[in-house]
């Protein structure tokens, strides 16, 4: 089948296209603007390349930031989050700005198709630098203080959500078809490896001075805004329709319950070690699926639906979206279990204080995102000539086997194996992202991309909650089954009262797994001060050690370690499946629809045959 276009040497279609939306509006269709060029030349793709990329890493960075500045954060406001009444304002502190994210991507999307993706763009970056910069002032303290910077939290990443559900989009738009892979690529990248630089700077500037982790985005937003604002236009694909009330509640609602539930499964409950035999997270869960269910009831029935079902029907978007879903459970649960293993074993048994742990995590898993960054480029370059499927599968296959090999290492790993696997998996995790996210895009029509995007993203940062809970959940069970016995006979060994030794051991793991992750001494917290003031110098020395609870975990961690990349190893490759049924190259087009005999609705493409040759 021929292509949908021939364009000249410049990259420009040179007739006019007209588009009829599905309730019969239509819009002409700038040649130069589907080619991703216009009258004054070929500089403005590069502009929204680099403004939505800006954006994006931004975005991502923040997501993570807060992980390494946490400790920093909680003493500049005067709360030990470890305490049990307090572990509410650590997790929503994490989660917020995620869960915020998945919920709205997809509404947001959908306001720029209906209402200018440029102008859904430049009002979420300055919500996203308004809040940042309200995050850093904060004059209170204690748990008013901590309330406080959740909710700016949750704001900050509304602006976030509109960056990212309409960035994609913006660079479909731009980009003619033989260059949005790449582009498409070096944004996904910067997604992707901003979540990963976030625990470096994080782990620098949170020591520093803890409001400075939220201050660093604001000069950074505010230029980027008034950038975005003059050099950004908009592309005349609006789809006008009306706000889908009832299904933005449901979906939202059910979303957040279904995230909340599986948040607080992890957490204990009664004498549980974990939380999911409680009510309330059975309530959150059971309640979640039944909103989400009529979530999709509802969008087969309304004029004007927010989440485009029929979008499911092309059968390359239907596959990229379910391998990013896959992929990101696979991706998003490694980066807590790489911070524990780090931070709770590894670094101080290698001389490093547990105050010192968070920063030096970060620069140790530097080889991830060089992997991300080298990879993505490339492979969304390739992906514009040879199609998404190889390399999206391909790097779904990749990692399944180096999530095996890092299952391989012992607990105390030499570094350099560890780095090369890192390196690898953030490679293969690149040559998935970028070509998967140009195949994504790429089917979808003209005036749903908003929509598409935000769907592909909803996918995506579920995903990492998704598989927070899944991750914390395994390594859990892994170590309630010996660690309980270890500790309690390590701190008798070392003068500790078998009193006082039984309640440490009886505490949930959960809690040794986040003092670690927060990097203070775990056995401090176990046992607090005044058992450790009774015992000899020598003892306490031992337990305050760097050694002694590292080498006391190792054994009942790798436990829960290997059944957690067991679990990533079986999400990549069933990835790798169904980004194999995308099928063949395809790029959506209103000609390609003509010449496979389909109407224009995107929900009525004859998919095995609208396969554009690589």
């Amino acid at each position: 089948m021929c292509r949908a276009h021939t364009p000249g040497s410049d990259g420009r279609r040179h007739r006019p296209l007209r588009h009829r939306d599905t309730r019969g509006v239509t819009d002409t269709l700038p040649a130069s603007a589907l080619a991703g060029t216009d009258e004054r030349g070929d500089r403005y793709k590069w502009t929204v390349l680099s403004n939505t990329t800006l954006g994006v890493l931004m975005a991502t960075i923040d997501s993570s930031i807060l992980l390494i500045a946490l400790p920093d954060i909680f003493r500049g406001i005067g709360i030990n989050p470890l305490r049990p009444g307090n572990t509410f304002y650590l997790l929503w502190m994490i989660l917020s700005f995620l869960i915020v994210s998945s919920v709205l991507v997809v509404s947001l999307g959908r306001l720029g198709d209906m209402y200018g993706r440029v102008k859904m763009y430049n009002l979420g970056f300055a919500v996203y630098t308004f809040f940042s910069l309200l995050l850093s002032i904060t004059w209170m303290s204690g748990s008013a203080a901590a309330l406080y910077l959740i909710v700016m939290r949750i704001f900050q990443g509304v602006g976030a959500a509109f960056l990212i559900a309409n960035s994609g989009a913006l660079l479909t738009d731009a980009f003619p078809e033989h260059q949005r892979g790449m582009a498409l690529g070096i944004n996904q990248v910067a997604a992707i490896s901003g979540s990963f630089l976030g625990l470096v700077l994080g782990g620098i500037l949170g020591p520093i001075q803890w409001r400075l982790i939220f201050l660093v985005s604001v000069p950074v937003g505010l230029f980027a805004t008034i950038w975005a604002y003059h050099k950004l236009r908009e592309v005349p694909v609006r789809r006008h329709g009306t706000i889908d009330w009832p299904g933005n509640i449901t979906f939202a609602v059910g979303l957040i319950a279904l995230m909340v539930g599986i948040t607080y499964g992890i957490q204990p409950y009664g004498g549980h070690t974990m939380g999911w035999t409680s009510p309330f997270v059975d309530g959150c869960l059971a309640s979640g699926v039944v909103l989400l269910t009529a979530f999709a009831v509802i969008e087969t029935r309304v004029a004007d639906p927010m989440f485009r079902l029929d979008l499911f029907r092309i059968r390359a978007f239907t596959a990229g979206c379910v391998s990013t879903l896959l992929a990101g459970i696979g991706r998003g649960g490694l980066m807590f279990i790489l911070i524990i293993w780090l931070q709770g074993i590894w670094l101080p048994l290698h001389g490093y204080d547990f105050a010192r742990t968070p920063l030096w995590a970060g620069i140790y898993m530097l080889p991830l995102t060089a992997g991300f960054l080298i990879a993505g480029p490339i492979s969304g370059f390739l992906s514009d000539h040879y199609g998404s499927r190889p390399f999206a599968t391909g790097g779904m296959l990749a990692a399944a086997l180096t999530f095996g090999l890092l299952e391989l290492l012992p607990v105390n790993f030499p570094f350099p194996a560890f780095a090369l696997l890192l390196l690898c998996n953030g490679l293969a995790m690149g040559a998935f992202a970028a070509p998967n996210r140009a195949g994504v895009m790429n089917s979808l029509p003209a005036q749903h991309r908003g929509v598409g995007a935000g769907m592909n993203s909803t996918f995506q940062n579920s995903a990492q909650v998704l598989s927070i809970g899944v991750f914390f959940t395994l390594m859990i069970i892994g170590l309630s089954s010996t660690l309980p016995g270890a500790l309690y006979h390590g701190l008798v060994s070392h003068g500790v009262p078998g009193s006082a030794a039984r309640r440490a051991s009886d505490l949930p793991p959960v809690t040794s797994l986040f003092a670690a992750f927060l990097g203070f001494s775990p056995v401090q917290h176990l046992l607090g001060a005044p058992v450790l003031a009774h015992l000899s110098a020598t003892n306490r020395a031992v337990l305050n050690g760097r050694g002694f609870f590292p080498s006391l975990i190792s054994k009942p961690f790798k436990n829960g370690l290997h059944a957690a990349f067991d679990f990533a190893v079986i999400a990549c490759l069933i990835a790798a499946g169904a980004s194999w049924l995308r099928g063949g190259k395809y790029i959506y087009s209103e000609k390609t629809q003509a010449e496979v005999g389909a109407p224009e609705s995107p929900g009525a493409e004859i998919l095995d045959r609208a396969v554009v040759p690589g």
